[in-house]
Parts: C-alpha cells; sequence; structure tokens
C-alpha cells in the first residue's frame, strides 16, 4: 500500500499504469501483449506497411493495368507497390498474415529482410512460411515464447505423433515417426535431455505402441517407466540379449507383408518397398519404439570379448535403423557424444538417424556431430545454448530445416503416473516377454505405520 500511495503521489495513476505494464511485461508477457503489444504493433503494421515494404526493397513495379488506371484517373507519380496484405489475424502469441508476393519475388526475399520487419513493427520474431505458390504467411511473435513454455491448446498429436516441445515460432514442435522413423538427441549433463525422454515416453504411452528401452546406467532413466515397458535392458549384457529378439521380430514382419503381398520369399528384406501400414488392421502388427539411453555405454569395451560384443549390437542396431522403417520399428537414441570416436560403425548409425535434437553441449565438435551434416548455422545456435535454460535444444532433420525448440517442465513422478495408469495398453509380444521389466510395488504412505503398537499395560 505504501509504494501504491507513493506511486500515486508522484505520478498519478499513469504511473501506476506504467509500473503495472512493466511488471506485466517482465513477469507475464502474454498477459501483457494481449492487452498492450498487440494494439500497438497492429496500428504499427497498418500505419508502416508500405513504407516498410519500400524501405527493404519489398516492392514491386505496378502492373500495366494500374499504371493506366492511375494515369487516367490522376496525375500522381505511378510508385512501386508492396505485396499485397491479407487479413490481420491476431493470436495469444502474436499476429499472422498472409502475403501474395509480386512479379519476380519469392519468400527468401521476404526471409531475408523479417530482421528488419521485426523492428519496425516492434516484435520479437517475424517467420516466413511458404504456404502455396505466390503466398507466404508471415508469423508475428510478440514476445520470447520460449522463456516460459506453454504448449499450445491445439498441438495436432496423433498415433506415432507426440507434441514434445515448443518452438521459437510459438508452434508445436511434434516428433512424428511416421516422418522422421529414427533420430538422435544429443546433450550434456542437465542440458534437458531426459525431460525431452519423459515427454515422449508419457506422450507414446497413451498410444497402441510397444516401448522397449535400453538403458545402460542401470535403469535410472527408463525404470521409471517400467510399468508402460515392454522390455528393458539395464546393461550391455541384457542389450546384447535383447537386441537379436528385435532383429529376428523385425525379419518375421517382413515374412508377413511378403506373405500378405504376394512378394517371393526369395526377395531380399532391402527390396520390399511396403511397410506393415498396407496391412489390414487386423493383422498390422503394433508398432515397436526403441529408446537407447547413453549409446555411448554400448560402444565402450574393456577385453576383446566385449569388443565382439559390441561389434554385434552396433550391427544389429544399423540393420534396425536401414530396415525397421518398413516393420514398424522406430529407433529413438540418445547420448552426450555420439562420433567416429565411438568405434566402427558409430557413423554408419548416425547416418541412418534422420532427425536430430541438439541440447546444450560442452564443446562445438559435440554440435557438429548432430547438426553439422545438416545446416552449419544450427551449429552456432547450438552452442549459443546457456545453462540457465535447460530444455532448449536446436532441432533440425536432414532435409537441411532446422528451429529453436523448448521442452516444458514434466517431473519424474508425474511421467511415471502416466505409465502406470496406461499399463493397461502393453501390447501382447510374446518374444519381448522375457524381458519385461519387473514392476515395483507402489511405496507406502509414511504416515501410515505397519508395526503394532505395543499394548499399554494398566
Amino acid at each position: 500500500m505504501t509504494d501504491l500511495a507513493t506511486l500515486l503521489e508522484a505520478g498519478g495513476p499513469v504511473a501506476v499504469l506504467g509500473a503495472g505494464a512493466a511488471y506485466a511485461r517482465a513477469k507475464h508477457p502474454g498477459v501483457y501483449w494481449s492487452s498492450v503489444g498487440l494494439p500497438i504493433s497492429t496500428v504499427r503494421l497498418l500505419g508502416s506497411y508500405g513504407s516498410v515494404m519500400e524501405a527493404c526493397g519489398l516492392t514491386v513495379q505496378p502492373s500495366r493495368l494500374r499504371v493506366l488506371a492511375v494515369k487516367a484517373t490522376t496525375r500522381r507519380e505511378v510508385r512501386p507497390v508492396p505485396p499485397r496484405r491479407g487479413i490481420i489475424r491476431p493470436t495469444s502469441t502474436g499476429l499472422r498474415l498472409r502475403l501474395r508476393l509480386g512479379p519476380g519475388q519469392e519468400p527468401a526475399d521476404i526471409a531475408a529482410s523479417a530482421e528488419r520487419l521485426r523492428h519496425a513493427w516492434g516484435v520479437h520474431a517475424v517467420y516466413v512460411t511458404d504456404v502455396k505458390p505466390g503466398v507466404v504467411e508471415l508469423r508475428l511473435v510478440g514476445f520470447d515464447v520460449l522463456r516460459n513454455v506453454r504448449m499450445p491448446r491445439k498441438a495436432g498429436g496423433g498415433l506415432l505423433r507426440v507434441p514434445v516441445a515448443l518452438r521459437e515460432d510459438a508452434t508445436a514442435f511434434i516428433r512424428d515417426y511416421r516422418t522422421i522413423p529414427h533420430q538422435l538427441t544429443l546433450g550434456a549433463t542437465l542440458s534437458g535431455k531426459s525431460m525431452y525422454q519423459r515427454h515422449l515416453v508419457t506422450g507414446l504411452a497413451q498410444q497402441p505402441v510397444a516401448l522397449v528401452g535400453i538403458d545402460c546406467k542401470r535403469g535410472v532413466e527408463l525404470a521409471p517407466f517400467a510399468p508402460r515397458l515392454s522390455a528393458l535392458a539395464t546393461d550391455p549384457q541384457q542389450a546384447a540379449e535383447l537386441l537379436p529378439v528385435l532383429v529376428r521380430e523385425m525379419e518375421d514382419r517382413y515374412d508377413l507383408i511378403k506373405a500378405r503381398q504376394c512378394i517371393a520369399p526369395s526377395t531380399p528384406d532391402e527390396e520390399i518397398t511396403s511397410d506393415i501400414w498396407g496391412l489390414p488392421e487386423h493383422e498390422r502388427p503394433v508398432p515397436i519404439v526403441l529408446f537407447v539411453d547413453e549409446v555411448a555405454e554400448l560402444f565402450l569395451v574393456a577385453t576383446r570379448k566385449d569388443e565382439e560384443r559390441r561389434d554385434e549390437m552396433v550391427t544389429q542396431l544399423i540393420r534396425l535403423a536401414q530396415l525397421g522403417r518398413a516393420a514398424g520399428i522406430y529407433l529413438e537414441v540418445c547420448g552426450q557424444r555420439f562420433g567416429a570416436e565411438l568405434g566402427k560403425g558409430a557413423t554408419m548409425l548416425r547416418a541412418q538417424l534422420t532427425g536430430r535434437v541438439c541440447h546444450r553441449v560442452n564443446d562445438e565438435v559435440s554440435a557438429k556431430m548432430a547438426l553439422g551434416d545438416i545446416a552449419p548455422e544450427a551449429v552456432d545456435a547450438a552452442c549459443a545454448i546457456a545453462p540457465e535454460r535447460p530444455g532448449l535444444a536446436v532441432a533440425g532433420d536432414t532435409s537441411g530445416g532446422w528451429s529453436r525448440i523448448r521442452t516444458p517442465f514434466l517431473s519424474l513422478a508425474d511421467a511415471a503416473e502416466v505409465c502406470r495408469e496406461s499399463a493397461h495398453l502393453v501390447p501382447d509380444l510374446p518374444a519381448l516377454e522375457p524381458f519385461r521389466p519387473a514392476v515395483p510395488a507402489p511405496p507406502t504412505d509414511p504416515s501410515v505405520s505397519l508395526v503394532k503398537p505395543v499394548p499399554v499395560a494398566e
């Protein structure tokens, strides 16, 4: 009350409103944008659209019909015209509008001026998306949406589609296994890699999917999800026993595809272009997602015997990465580092992992392992991630596209609870039954004592 009275005496209600706006902008940017930033940016855009486009070099010569009409009706000079603007559509995080490109323009011309448009209209960022030939969409983001992540209400999930993080343009980053079957996720300790994995597990746990885990850290990362896992290996020896079973399962599914589609049994698996999604639903095997946590543990060897086991496991992982998609087997490989120094087969395995997600890493070489063969500028973005922002990452794929994403917070207890509630969705896969993890009993309430009290003598 004292501060409010001081503000009223110093500047009156205007000072109070200014202080409130500054507080909302710092602590609640979404509220500030909806109440203050949105109207101001809209007025700026409407009032300066033509002049800004001209200053950015995005105007083009008008059509001949327009030139004739101007000369016939007025004596004004015929000036270049900006791209035709569509309706401005406000959102909870920014603005959206579509532009029709002029003759000779391309989406790259608009994207090259995104930084200028950002400063001219007073928004946090401007992103350009190609909608159709001749039309692009400008997505104006009013504030840093990655500072306090809030996932969109309509994220667009589905079978093997998991909204796992938020992009910097305020859209959901969806891990789509049907589009990008295998992925490599890298990140240093406390970078948010485990949080990213939790969202994937909890999203898939509620779908008719078999989840298989290899966690050579004695299962500390994946063991809490045991009620929903179909199989779990917690050391390299168990992994060496589990991977051949998955390879045989993949081969059995190829045999099923051959039998259904009348493909000759002698046809090599590499030449089969169809997949399980072409089978009738009642015959279709359940998809399998294999999580490999700390993949480097599978490559480390101490003796010659371990080296032979390592080579076998790597060969089986490569086979799953090369042939597993058509059989409905998908890989999610995680680790702190992943490169040629791990040993034979590491580079070949990495080449099969289409998707790449790189959290904060300890050196530039690690970022190059994940993103160097995708986009050089993505490596610089990954190296710039600050330790104070866990969960922030750079996501890309082998097409060359990339973006910054951040995973919202999800506690381990909440993720484990989702897996317990989804335990009834564990599919029946007899081949994986020997590797089914033991589900620990739920902890008892510490406030309730199980010790019978000693009777008090009267």
